[in-house]
Formats: C-alpha cells, structure tokens, sequence
C-alpha cells in the first residue's frame, strides 16, 4: 500500500513532541488524578492529547480522533480516525519509572496504515507503514526466530480491575510461566508489542485493552512480521479488546494454552 508520506511523518511527529512534554515533566509532580481503583492519569496525559487534537486538527480537520483521556468515537468510523495514547504506561511515569512512552495509529476504515511509538527515556522510535515494513529509529527490524514455547520469553499485562480476577489473570499467567523460558509483566502494552516486533521478546497477551493501547504497536507487529489477532485466528482488530502478538510458529502454541485455560475455567 502507498501511503501519503505526510501521514507516517504526522505520527513520528505527534510522538516524539509528546516524548519530549514527558521528559519535560517526569520525576516532578504530575498532578495524578484517579480514574479508578488503581487507574490513574495525570495532567501531563491531558496537556498532550489536547496538543495533539490541535495538532491533528490542523493538519487534517475531516479526520476522526480517538484518545485515551478525552474520547472519541469508540467504534469502528468510517474514513480515517487517529488512535491517540498520550502516555502508555501512565502508571511507570507517575511512579519515576522509566518504562512508558507515546503511541499512535492511524486506521482507514477501522485498519491501521501508519503507526508510531517513541519511549523518550531511551530516545526510541517504532514505525511501521502497512506493506512497508516496521523500523525502530529507522533501521528494519523483524520477530523473533522463537519456534517453541520453552525457547520464549513472554510478555503480559495486567487489567484495571485485577483485584476483582486474581485468580483468573494470575492463574493463566502461571500457565505460561511452567511452559516459557520466562515471563515479564513491564506495565506498557504499547511497548511490549514494540519488543516483541523488535525480537527482544516473542510474544504478548493480554485482555481487556483499549484501541489506543493496541492499535498503533499491533501494526509494527504485524509489519515486522508477527501475527497479531484478539485471542483467536480471526484478522486483528483494535476494537477487539484482546490481543495476542507472537512469531508465525509461537501463535498456535500461546493460543492453545489460553484456549485450555479458559476451558478449564468453565
């Protein structure tokens, strides 16, 4: 697919400039409001989304936004709708720690095109335009060569509303955990897609996700050569709450084990 250049450089722009309002501010006082339980945000997440739909919104006025902190249309929209996360990973930059970064997709008829992730703390930059492949700081990278489950490190998250399903979430953690080489839990679903695209890690699930957490690090994904879908076989959608990214040969393997759990589980 050709896309209009001006699209992919649009992205790469409205992350970094949100990477550098992050590090402007991080290990200060944010301003850390409650959304639930344990689901925070931060005035620093406001002020960069409302940067960005004015960014947007000048740029290109007929298209759709949809971020994390002040809406949007939550649904499939026809035409072309930006996927917008501030700062995945709110909580590490609220806490000091250094794992968190901005995300972006643009979809077309609820498919992504272009997308763009940038962790400011270590100056990296994932992309990825639909049949063009994914780079990070502009270098191609792909999945990794992982072929078997014990030959993998994984990675997870966690929902906001885990303490009403330890039993559940933990439990399947621990599923993987007896069968993987290890498991990690690093509290930014955007940027462990980006590894596991990069081949730092082999494959990602977790439930219960919005579209700005997924969108924009499912596309680098699936342009560095993994398979991304929600939990089964059926084409990847943003909207489809679960995710599980992998390589070609660890997608059958996770999906059986999470299929077993939940079987289990009744």
């Amino acid at each position: 697919m050709d896309n209009d250049p001006l699209l992919i450089t649009t992205a790469v722009e409205a992350v970094t400039r949100a990477g550098d309002m992050m590090m402007a501010r991080f290990g200060q006082d944010v301003g850390i409001h409650m959304k639930g339980t344990i689901d925070l945000v931060t005035e620093v997440d406001v002020e960069i989304e409302r940067t960005f739909r004015a960014f947007i919104g000048e740029r290109f006025p007929t298209h759709e936004v949809l971020g994390e902190e002040l809406g949007g249309k939550t649904d499939v929209v026809p035409g072309y709708c930006w996927v917008f996360d501030p700062i995945d990973g709110t909580t590490n930059f609220a806490h000091g720690l250094p794992f968190f970064c901005s995300s972006v997709a643009l979809e077309i008829n609820g498919r992504g095109v272009v997308a763009a992730v940038y962790d400011p703390s270590r100056r990296e930059l994932f992309t990825a335009e639909r049949g063009h492949g994914a780079q990070l700081n502009g270098r191609p990278i792909q999945v990794s060569a992982a072929r078997e489950l014990i030959e993998a490190m994984l990675v997870t998250g966690f929902p906001y509303d885990v303490h009403q399903r330890v039993d559940e979430i933990v439990g399947l953690f621990a599923e993987f955990v007896g069968r993987a080489r290890a498991v990690r839990r690093l509290g930014s679903a955007a940027l462990d897609l980006c590894y596991v695209a990069a081949g730092r890690l082999d494959g990602f699930w977790e439930s219960d996700l919005k579209p700005w957490d997924i969108a924009g690090g499912a596309l680098i994904v699936e342009e560095a050569g993994g398979m991304v879908t929600n939990h089964g076989v059926s084409p990847f959608s943003s909207r489809g709450r679960h995710v599980l990214a992998t390589t070609q040969h660890l997608h059958p393997q996770m999906l059986s084990v999470i299929e077993a759990f939940r079987r289990a589980r009744g």
